[in-house]
């Protein structure tokens, strides 16, 4: 009997370290919903799990959007492990992934409009995936798993934070160190992405 009490308590402690925030957003363009969005982030041990995932259907004046975008990465610590992102558009469907192999980066992206093979070294300790839960204080660049690329940030005058690569802007909004909206800077028309939880 104590043997079976003493996995009890091992189970039990290890169900107890494991802990989950999930964030729910919806995403807005003109004033209306078209879709949602919720990212996830798991912690036990030294393992963090995060997972965000948007579906998108849209009417534009001359054609429609559907995008389908899942984005899974791992970290131990403050190090990235793999980042590994899935979209299905009414464009194509498209894929990149950033896994560490030991020593470094192997960095395949393969996104509308956007092609990169890479390896890297250096470590890879913040992706955008972090941003749905810690404010990006003090850092000036932020590994965009989508791009397999950096994006720079800077703080704006009003305290926002401004994400560009390349022709891709986004600006993302905090209160009281909670991310509550993201404006993705389109030329057509933005899209907002806003907290509801």
């Amino acid at each position: 009997m104590p043997f079976v009490l003493i996995l009890f308590f091992a189970f039990m402690t290890t169900q107890a370290v494991a802990q989950s925030v999930t964030h729910n957003y919806t995403i807005e363009i003109a004033g209306a919903k078209i879709g949602t969005m919720v990212a996830t982030k798991q912690t036990q041990g030294e393992l963090t799990n995060y997972t965000a995932i948007s579906d998108v259907v849209v009417n534009l004046l001359v054609y429609k959007v559907k995008i389908y975008y899942k984005t899974t990465c791992q970290y131990r610590g403050d190090k990235l492990l793999s980042a590994v992102v899935e979209a299905r558009t009414n464009r194509g469907n498209y894929a990149s992934s950033t896994v560490w192999k030991g020593d470094h980066y192997d960095i395949k992206a393969t996104q509308y409009k956007h092609d990169k093979q890479a390896t890297q070294t250096a470590n890879i300790d913040y992706s955008v995936v972090n941003l749905y839960f810690s404010e990006p204080v003090g850092r000036n660049r932020v590994f965009a798993e989508y791009f397999g690329d950096y994006f720079i940030m800077t703080k704006t005058p009003k305290g926002t934070y401004r994400a560009r690569l390349d022709d891709h802007e986004d600006e993302y909004i905090y209160e009281g160190g909670r991310l509550t909206r993201i404006i993705k800077k389109n030329a057509i028309k933005n899209f907002i992405i806003r907290l509801q939880d």
